[in-house]
C-alpha cells in the first residue's frame, strides 16, 4: 500500500440474493482525501456495495480493497480502518449522548479517560454539548443524526462511509449536516457518500457514480453527467430479444449517444435533447 493508492478500490464486485442479483459487477475506485457519491433509487444496489466495504457481507464475486485491505481476507484490517453512519442511527436511545460516544471509545479499546475525552471533542465538534447528558431518545432527528455520525468517527477513522446520511432530515438539519461532512474532508477523511440526492451528490461530491439495478450506468464529476444527461431519456421494453438490435437502431438517429440495453430488464433507453 503506498500513499498514491486509492483509499477504495473495487472491481467486478457481485453479489445476490436468492433469486434477485443486487449486484452485477461494479467497479469504483476513490482516491485518498476525496468524496465519492455513488447516487441511485432504491434498490439499486448502493446499500449491498456498502455493507460488503465495511465487512458486513461477503460479496460473492469480485474482490474490494479498503485502506489497503482485501475486505474479505483481512476484515478486521479494514474495521480498524473505517467509519461508518447507515440509514437510520445506530445508538442506544436509553443512554445518554455522552455515554453513547464513551461506549464506542471503549469498544475501540480507548482507555476510560481517553473516551471520556473523545465524546467531549465530539459532542463540542457536532454542536451536542448542550445536550450531552440528555437521553438521546429526546433528541430531534437531525440531533439523533450527529449523534450518529459522531458515533462513526470517534476511532478517526480514515476511510467514512455515509449511507443516505440526510434522508428524513429537514433542510435546515440536512444543510447542516453537509457543513459538518465538507469540515471531515477538509481535515483529510476519505468519504463514500451514497444518496438518492442529486443536488447533494452535487453540493458534497468530487465525483460521482450512478448505480441502477446492480451496476455502474454513469460516473464523472458532477459537470459532466450534467453534460451528459441534461436532456430527457427515452426508455422502452423489447419484449423479443431477438428485436433488441432493430429497436436500437430505430431510435439512435434521436438521441446524441448510442441506446443503452438492459439485458435483464428488457430495456432499452436513450438520451434525447441533451446538450
Amino acid at each position: 500500500m503506498t500513499g498514491t493508492d486509492p483509499a477504495i478500490l473495487v472491481e467486478g464486485l457481485t453479489k445476490s440474493f436468492g433469486s434477485v442479483c443486487a449486484l452485477r459487477g461494479i467497479d469504483l475506485a476513490v482516491p485518498r482525501g476525496t468524496v465519492l457519491g455513488v447516487l441511485g433509487p432504491n434498490g439499486a444496489g448502493k446499500t449491498t456495495a456498502v455493507r460488503i466495504l465495511t465487512t458486513l457481507l461477503r460479496p460473492d464475486g469480485g474482490t474490494a480493497r479498503v485502506d489497503g485491505h482485501d475486505v474479505v481476507r483481512e476484515p478486521a484490517a479494514v474495521r480498524r480502518s473505517i467509519g461508518l453512519a447507515g440509514q437510520s442511527a445506530a445508538i442506544q436511545e436509553e443512554l445518554t449522548g455522552r455515554e453513547n460516544l464513551e461506549i464506542v471509545g471503549r469498544l475501540h479499546h480507548l482507555s476510560w479517560p481517553e473516551a471520556r475525552a473523545r465524546a467531549t471533542a465530539l459532542l463540542d465538534q457536532f454542536d451536542l454539548s448542550d445536550a450531552a447528558d440528555r437521553p438521546a431518545k429526546g433528541f430531534s432527528g437531525g440531533m439523533q443524526r450527529r449523534l450518529d455520525l459522531a458515533a462513526s468517527l470517534v476511532g478517526t477513522p480514515r476511510v467514512l462511509f455515509l449511507d443516505e446520511p440526510t434522508t428524513g432530515l429537514d433542510p435546515r438539519s440536512r444543510l447542516g449536516m453537509w457543513e459538518i461532512i465538507r469540515s471531515l474532508v477538509a481535515g483529510g477523511t476519505t468519504l463514500l457518500l451514497t444518496t438518492q440526492y442529486l443536488d447533494e451528490a452535487d453540493e458534497l461530491a468530487d465525483e460521482i457514480v450512478v448505480i441502477d439495478r446492480g451496476i455502474v450506468i454513469a460516473g464523472g464529476t458532477s459537470e459532466d453527467l450534467k453534460g451528459r444527461i441534461g436532456g430527457d431519456v427515452l426508455e422502452f421494453s423489447v419484449p423479443a430479444a431477438e428485436q433488441v438490435a432493430r429497436a436500437q437502431q430505430a431510435v439512435a438517429t434521436i438521441g446524441g449517444a448510442d441506446p443503452h440495453h438492459d439485458a435483464e430488464s428488457g430495456r432499452v433507453s436513450i438520451g434525447v435533447g441533451g446538450q
